[in-house]
């Protein structure tokens, strides 16, 4: 397929319209017209931009692009080095960000939910352009029991904040930098909410407010929506497909 008709079906496909987010959705760098094999991965960093080079990618397709909001514009040292290689090559690079995490079927928050077992998931539309998300489990578990479902269905163990190891079934989630949900997630009633990211005050927030709380990892929590995402645009289209997950603990 050509670029311009990859770029148009993603922002037909993920409703990139719909959102107002903190880094243009979509094309960020420009390479070949002609698109035939895709690597996908979590972050544009250094590492996946040379395994795609590797691997003679013609696009990258990424959750976390550049040219966020508030960052530097000018285009020197580690940014440089990423684009230069890109516009080397000739590689295309997309981003998408937010409307990755909310696609119903595809996203961030979809696919960690069915990682995990969850039933009866469904996005809070009204909160946070959709990205906050509830359901819950077929049987009540302990909250040890599902901090090592987090940890199976991950690859990392969870940091947990709550009170003793009281039973879990309803639960909230948002993956990535989402920990200041917490407090939509505890006056929605659920046991026990999964974020990626924590922050010190989300300590306090879980403890008071006595709902379960579980830090899963940035990265951890996204690894699923891009892999899905490259995985449906090969089916559809014929592309080869490489998912490249590089290593990162946060």
């Amino acid at each position: 397929m050509t670029r311009i008709e990859l770029i148009q079906y993603l922002a037909d496909f993920l409703h990139v319209s719909a959102f107002k987010d903190y880094a243009p959705n979509g094309l960020q760098i420009e390479g070949k017209d002609e698109i035939r094999t895709i690597v996908t991965g979590v972050t544009a960093c250094q590492a996946l931009i040379d395994e795609a080079i590797r691997l003679n990618a013609d696009a990258i397709l990424v959750h976390h692009g550049f040219f966020w909001k508030n960052e530097p514009e000018v285009i020197i040292g580690m940014k440089q080095r990423r684009i230069k290689a890109l516009l080397k090559y000739d590689i295309n690079l997309l981003g998408y960000h937010l409307p990755l995490d909310a696609h119903p079927m595809l996203g961030n928050n979809a696919t960690l939910g069915r990682q995990l077992g969850i039933i009866d998931a469904e996005a809070i539309e009204e909160v946070a352009q959709g990205l906050l998300w509830r359901g819950k489990l077929d049987l009540a578990v302990s909250a040890s029991e599902f901090s090592k479902t987090l940890e199976n269905a991950l690859g990392r163990a969870p940091l947990h904040i709550g009170n003793g190891d009281g039973k879990i079934q309803h639960l909230a989630w948002c993956t990535g930098g989402a920990q200041d949900y917490i407090d939509i997630a505890a006056s929605l009633g659920v046991d026990a909410f999964i974020s990626g990211e924590v922050s010190e005050r989300t300590f306090h927030s879980a403890v008071e407010q006595g709902i379960h709380y579980f830090a899963a990892g940035h990265h951890a929590t996204e690894r699923f929506g891009i892999q899905a995402l490259g995985r449906h645009l090969a089916r559809e289209f014929g592309l080869v497909h490489h998912f490249v997950d590089i290593t990162n603990p946060v």
